[in-house]
């Protein structure tokens, strides 16, 4: 890594072969602020950087445990597919290794811990972080709802029963749905949804995948339940966090974390504590962590199978650009045009995303319908990923199906034995 000198004011500047070029930023007062490098990251630097940053390189906070993951990453995602698990249950597994799951569903739901809102997608968050998302409560409370209409009374109705009868269903509180297609909704959902938007009510649980809503009121600690953070501050603090979660990222990248617009970037990463930096290769500007760039990463690489919804592998352009991998979930591609599989989850080992497995069970067996190899190499990765999966979700056996290089069938199948 090549740093470069700090000016009085903290401003870095750099001179000779190594100077950069790239766009403005605004900083909180308006004015332009120039993207100068204060150090080059080569691209192995970065890519070790955000490994480290991600929970994959080094010893894990076994101690903090999924909690720690949680605070950590800033924000889990949530999704409906449930193969080996659901995501929110394999992100904290790929980077703890074999955690009970009734404990990540507890670490998650219980002493008020987290809630569930929209970051970069359906997530569940820190409840720390409640008063950073006042900014997108706003913006939801000002913006034409849907194509919903919402009969007059149905809100008050939802909180009304809510406050009286404490956390409930979409089911619960008269029904999630009417008799029409998918987001044929009742009055009682839309109102529900709405009042989640808002932040009048919270998500604090799910029961059988279906959202448990209560009051704000109630459910957010006294200290955290305000909006009182303008947008600019809200802002810095989600900038700055992805940043770090990161490790180091374009504007892009770090947007997209919590799925903020460039603009919105633009406006606040100058005073998020960030440091600008290149990395050779990329052919944007990036920022780093400065906590990240003092401590070189060393330690143990993990190897596991990833949720296509890890924060690790978020967005397509940054898999490709540090791992020269192409991820792309094809659960919602029609079965003929799929290239890897339904839900075809990447092999990350010794650092490196390696493969693919699209995974399923029968019984006692995890079975790999599909197996990508990128080469002789990855096997061993490859199968002790799958060998610790399958003991994960109580298997006690491996069937390999199908690989990509059938040379190497014989070698995988060997080393899952």
């Amino acid at each position: 890594m090549t740093s470069t000198p700090s000016t009085p004011s903290g401003q870095g500047t750099q001179s000779g072969p190594h100077t950069q070029s790239g766009p403005h930023t605004q900083s909180a007062q308006g004015g332009p602020t120039p993207h100068r490098p204060e150090a080059t990251l080569t691209a192995d630097e970065a890519r070790r950087i955000a490994l480290r940053a991600q929970g994959f390189l080094g010893a894990p906070d076994r101690r903090a445990g999924v909690r720690g993951v949680l605070r950590h990453l800033g924000a889990v995602q949530l999704d409906t597919i449930s193969v080996l698990a659901r995501s929110h249950e394999l992100i904290p597994y790929a980077r703890l290794g074999a955690v009970g799951r009734p404990t990540v569903e507890s670490a998650y739901w219980t002493d008020t811990h987290a809630f569930e809102y929209w970051s970069h997608a359906a997530c569940i968050l820190p409840i720390e972080e409640w008063p950073h998302f006042a900014f997108r409560r706003r913006a939801y409370r000002s913006r034409p709802h849907w194509h919903h209409h919402l009969p007059d009374g149905a809100y008050d109705q939802v909180i009304k029963q809510l406050r009286a009868e404490g956390p409930l269903t979409a089911t619960e509180l008269g029904g999630a749905k009417n008799k029409g297609e998918w987001w044929d909704w009742s009055d009682s959902k839309i109102a529900v949804e709405r009042a989640l938007m808002y932040g009048d009510v919270v998500c604090t649980e799910r029961r059988s995948w279906k959202r448990v809503y209560d009051l704000a009121e109630r459910a957010v600690p006294d200290a955290l339940l305000h909006d009182d953070l303008d947008d600019a501050e809200c802002l810095r603090r989600l900038v700055r966090l992805a940043g770090q979660s990161l490790g180091v990222g374009t504007r892009a990248d770090i947007a997209d974390y919590h799925r903020l617009k460039g603009e919105q970037f633009d406006a606040v990463v100058a005073d998020s504590g960030l440091v600008p930096v290149a990395v050779q290769g990329w052919d944007k500007p990036a920022w780093a962590d400065p906590q990240a760039l003092a401590t070189p990463p060393r330690g143990r690489h993990r190897t596991t199978l990833l949720s296509p919804f890890d924060s690790l592998i978020w967005e397509r352009a940054r898999t490709e650009r540090i791992f020269g991998f192409t991820h792309r979930l094809e659960a919602y591609v029609p079965k003929p045009k799929r290239v890897y599989g339904y839900f075809a989850m990447p092999v990350l080992a010794g650092g490196r995303l390696v493969g693919r497995v699209d995974p399923a069970r029968e019984g006692s067996t995890l079975v790999a319908k599909q197996v990508s190899l990128d080469g002789p190499k990855a096997v061993q990765g490859v199968a002790q990923a799958l060998l610790e999966a399958a003991r994960w979700v109580g298997c006690d056996s491996v069937r390999v199906e199908r690989v990509d290089r059938p040379e190497l069938t014989a070698d995988l199948v060997r080393a899952l034995s």
